[in-house]
């Protein structure tokens, strides 16, 4: 019987989508965005791995720790904020996140661990929403949802 190998650079992009959407977003880009690769660096940048980003821990295998947040902070998010559509995070991961650039297309906001008084604080304070470079007092397109 003959065998063949394939590589995984092999398979038509079509296919690495299909693969790539069966995992967590956030590990795709953090890898993929990571590598040497034109090619798997153009697919990890599709709107479909970075419209939604869910930095809330699921799981074990799924928790970010604070080495690779930074470099998704620094690395990663000024590169895909445009198309950043929906954030879902903890609130000791907010402050890095939004200042990691601007979301110009962000409508959804979920805090997980926040108290509203202190959510309401930071989207009030002056220095906090130049920051931010995303107009919170525009109620009409921006929504948190505090859980």
């Amino acid at each position: 019987m003959s065998q063949s190998v394939v590589h995984l650079l092999d398979l038509p992009d079509e296919i690495l989508l299909i693969i790539l959407k069966k995992l967590n977003n956030i590990d795709v880009l953090y890898s993929l965005l990571n590598i040497n690769n034109e090619r798997l660096y153009l697919l990890a940048q599709e709107r479909t791995f970075s419209n939604i980003l869910n930095f809330v821990s699921i799981d074990n295998n799924s928790s970010i720790d604070h080495r690779r947040l930074d470099w998704f902070c620094i690395n990663i998010l000024p590169k895909i904020h445009y198309n950043v559509e929906f954030l879902i995070s903890e609130s000791v991961l907010l402050k890095c996140l939004l200042l990691a650039g601007d979301y110009p297309n962000l409508t959804k906001l979920e805090l997980f661990n926040f108290k509203q008084e202190i959510a309401l604080n930071h989207f009030t304070s002056k220095c906090y929403n130049r920051s931010m470079m995303f107009n919170t007092t525009d109620y009409e397109w921006f929504l948190v949802t505090f859980v």
